[in-house]
C-alpha cells in the first residue's frame, strides 16, 4: 500500500556497507522501519544522510506491508526546517538523548495521532526556544501518558509517589517509593506546561537525580528500556 505520512525519525543505523535502516514515528501508522539499500554508497542517489538525523520531520512517501518487517521509502523530503536543534550543541545532545529514550520506549505500529502531535509540537517548541535545562524532564513526564504510565493524580497531596504502582500514597510499601526532593518535583512538573519550565530553579545534581529516577520509571513500566548511553554526556552539559 502507497502511504503518504508525516513523520519524525527516531533512528538511523548503518547495516551491511551501504545501507541505512531507518526507524519513523509516522502520523498515520505509527513506529515504522524502512531500508535505505546503497545509501551510504550512491552521491546520486534519491536521499542524503542528513534528511535521517535523529528528530528530523519528514514527509514521506513509502511502501507498507504492515507485515512487522522493514518498509520501503519512496519519496522523503523536510516537513519542518529546524533553526537551532541540530546545530545548536546543547540542544544537539538533547536531540541524541531523546532519540535513544524513544527508540527504547515507543514501540507501537498503529496510528497514535495524539501522540505524533505531542512529538511534533515539543520538539517545535525545544526549537524555538532558549530555557530549555528542564526540558528532558518534562518531556520524559508527559510522555508517560502515551506509553501508559503517567502518574495517577487521584492522591497527589501524599507523602510517596510508589513508581511500581504508579501512584500516590501515604505510606512507603516498597524500595520504590520515592519522597523528598524528587517527590516535590514530580508533584511540579505533573502540573506545568512548557513555557513555565523556566520558573522551575533546579541544581545541576536536583536535575540529574530526578532524571536517574525517571529513567528508572521507565525501566520498571518497559521491559525493552534501556538507560540511553548520552545520559552520561547531558549530565555534563547541565551542570
Amino acid at each position: 500500500m502507497l502511504v503518504h505520512t508525516n513523520a519524525i525519525v527516531i533512528s538511523a543505523i548503518k547495516y551491511a556497507e551501504a545501507d541505512l535502516i531507518v526507524k519513523c514515528y509516522t502520523e498515520t501508522s505509527g513506529l515504522k522501519t524502512y531500508i535505505l539499500r546503497g545509501i551510504l554508497k550512491s552521491r546520486k542517489g534519491k536521499f542524503k544522510t542528513s534528511l535521517f538525523q535523529p528528530l528530523t520531520q519528514l514527509e514521506l512517501v513509502a511502501k507498507h506491508k504492515d507485515k512487522g518487517t522493514m518498509e520501503y521509502l519512496q519519496d522523503a523530503k523536510i516537513l519542518h526546517h529546524y533553526s537551532s536543534l541540530h546545530t545548536n550543541i546543547i540542544k544537539g545532545t538533547l536531540v541524541l538523548f531523546l532519540s535513544e529514550v524513544m527508540r527504547s520506549s515507543i514501540q507501537e505500529e498503529e496510528q497514535n495521532e495524539s501522540l505524533y502531535n505531542y512529538l511534533e509540537s515539543t520538539l517545535n517548541w525545544l526549537d524555538d526556544n532558549e530555557n530549555i535545562a528542564n526540558f528532558h524532564l518534562l518531556f520524559l513526564l508527559n510522555l508517560t501518558r502515551f506509553l501508559g504510565f503517567f502518574p495517577d493524580e487521584v492522591q497527589e497531596d501524599s507523602l510517596y509517589f510508589n513508581m511500581l504502582e504508579g501512584v500516590f500514597q501515604d505510606s512507603k510499601t516498597s524500595p520504590y517509593c520515592i519522597e523528598g526532593p524528587n517527590l516535590v518535583l514530580l508533584k511540579q512538573l505533573i502540573g506545568t506546561n512548557f513555557d513555565d519550565l523556566q520558573d522551575i530553579k533546579l541544581s545541576q545534581s536536583g536535575r540529574s537525580n530526578f532524571l536517574n529516577m525517571l529513567l528508572s520509571y521507565y525501566l520498571l513500566h518497559i521491559d525493552s528500556f534501556k538507560k540511553p548511553k548520552s545520559l552520561s554526556v547531558l549530565n555534563e552539559i547541565f551542570h
